[in-house]
């Protein structure tokens, strides 16, 4: 199976941005680690702090047999345009965040792209990206 994972806004500078909240690994060095615990499956990767790009990767990739693990960090919460591209495309789109967005700023309690997902992985660090990947192949394989 083909996964992208795609991360929005500041996940670029995971390991160098509150390190409190979302640890100190570098989001490159775990995607090392999450290729070699499933060689059998290509995991892309795509990053942009732009929301038009976001919605164009989905655009690109969504229409091909794909799992997609979305990451829209700040976008997740104010995007109706990343709601609408993921119910436009027919792979399944997994809703990924770091940090539990509950136990943070209210503000972050709301997800416009949760409806559209076909689940949300919250609060479990970069982990969080190993679960969605694994409900990604189980789902397949159904």
């Amino acid at each position: 199976m083909d996964i992208w994972i795609i991360n929005g806004p500041n996940l670029n500078l995971l390991g160098k941005r509150e390190k409190s909240v979302y640890g100190d690994a570098s989001f490159e060095s775990y995607l090392e680690t999450l290729r070699g615990r499933y060689p059998q499956h290509t995991i892309h990767y795509y990053q942009s702090n732009i929301e038009g790009e976001l919605i164009n990767k989905i655009h690109e990739q969504g229409f091909s047999p794909v799992g997609i693990v979305l990451n829209a960090g700040a976008y997740t919460h104010t995007s109706i345009a990343l709601s609408d591209a993921i119910r436009a495309v027919t792979a399944p789109v997994v809703e990924v965040h770091i940090s539990n967005i509950h136990a943070r700023e209210e503000y972050r309690h709301t997800s416009k792209i949760a409806a559209a997902c076909c689940g949300s992985i919250i609060g479990f660090g970069l982990d969080s990206y190993r679960l969605a990947v694994e409900a990604l192949i189980e789902n397949s394989n159904r």
